[in-house]
């Protein structure tokens, strides 16, 4: 494999590289999570997509730049070594979007793909219900068919970024007679129609973004949206739903970008206390190890995009991704804790970083689902 970059791709490194750094926020901008954090990261996103830094790789036509899968890695690169904001946008961007490319008819891509890479529609994922959460196709919320359009009843939970989200993605089922993956669609939800609670509640770190959401004989139009809400076919939802956890679990959602700029940190933060002589030899092949598996995980997604560039699908080999991105998350951030000891509780953004990492091993399903799929849907053992 050619892991070299043409002069293109060089350039294009350079030009987002010079962008990123005049223009990134400084100091870094409060938790997306809160009202205040998040209606700043709203002007940043903004920014992005004045400059079409925002959707690099899609169409000019809805805000990108025809960019390829290797110019939307090294953007992702550039981006995160730059220390740019978390993006708040990405439930939409990073996992509705590529179904609605698959799935949307072109009402829907039109409507829908210009208005997310603007930041003017703000989508969350409607996954997890009280009783329904890694297991999916447990979920109960309901949409029931009437005369132009639906019924909606239920309720669903640990909605990220929900308070503050104009739509909602998500399974509903529409077939009351039936069960586990069969009966469910794929359908798109304003949360501004009558009948539609939604409720946030805030996290012990005082983050306020998650929210309830809970759908009272509310009632969705089959033209709230141009092209219609149903994304997929009526009935069809699970096939729909497999497509967004792939790239949730897979590529779109945790480019190796992400971890190699906290690997970086990390390296930094090592020779600051070898410097100092707390730097031991455990706590050196921790550092060591987990660089390693972030150089790892970023020659294992190069192999990914290659596939998809020759038009595989990763399919149910997205759950090795995402057991494998989400674990080297936490230990990452354990390695930096080691070697801050006592003044790790001090430490903001790593212990932050800290918290967060630790339940990348639980959404987007969890790794014990995951090793679930893998071991039925890849290696074919019996259950």
């Amino acid at each position: 494999m050619d892991l070299s970059w043409s002069e293109s791709e060089e350039a294009f490194r350079h030009e987002a590289r010079e962008w990123l750094e005049a223009n990134v926020p400084r100091p870094a901008l409060p938790s997306g999570d809160t009202a205040a954090g998040f209606a700043a990261h709203l002007e940043w996103e903004r920014a992005l997509h004045a400059a079409r830094w925002a959707v690099v790789s899609w169409p000019e036509a809805y805000g990108g730049r025809d960019a390829s899968l290797w110019e939307w890695l090294i953007f992702e690169e550039e981006y995160y070594r730059a220390g740019a904001p978390q993006r708040v946008t990405q439930n939409g961007i990073f996992l509705l979007a590529p179904t609605v490319f698959e799935f949307g008819t072109g009402a829907q891509q039109d409507h829908i793909l210009p208005r997310m890479s603007a930041a003017e529609d703000l989508w969350c994922q409607g996954w997890s219900e009280p009783n329904a959460g890694s297991d999916l196709a447990s979920v109960r919320t309901r949409a029931t068919r009437v005369e132009g359009g639906w019924r909606l009843d239920g309720q669903k939970t640990w909605t990220t970024r929900g308070a503050f989200c104009t739509h909602l993605f998500g399974l509903f089922r529409t077939d009351p007679g039936s069960e586990r993956h069969r009966g469910l669609s794929y359908l798109m939800v304003p949360l501004d129609l009558p009948g539609v609670t939604v409720r946030g509640f805030g996290r012990l770190d005082g983050d306020e973004g998650f929210a309830e959401v809970f759908f009272d004989d509310a009632f969705l139009p089959d033209d709230a949206l141009p092209g219609g809400v149903v994304l997929g076919e009526v009935d069809q939802g699970w096939s729909v739903a497999m497509a967004t956890t792939s790239s949730e679990r897979g590529l779109t959602l945790r480019s190796p970008g992400r971890f190699r700029a906290t690997a970086a940190r990390l390296v930094d933060l090592a020779r600051e206390r070898a410097g100092s002589g707390g730097l031991t030899d455990a706590m050196a092949d921790a550092v060591v190890d987990a660089w390693i598996d972030a150089e790892a995980y970023a020659l294992y997604t190069l192999q990914d995009v290659t596939g998809v560039v020759e038009g595989r699908s990763a399919g149910a080999r997205s759950s090795y991704n995402k057991i494998f991105w989400s674990e080297l998350d936490v230990r990452l951030h354990e390695a930096a804790l080691r070697l801050l000891g006592p003044d790790a509780e001090l430490a903001g953004p790593w212990m932050t970083g800290y918290q967060f990492a630790l339940s990348g091993p639980i959404y987007a399903g969890t790794n014990e689902i995951q090793r679930n799929i893998i071991a039925e849907r890849v290696l074919g053992l019996p259950r």
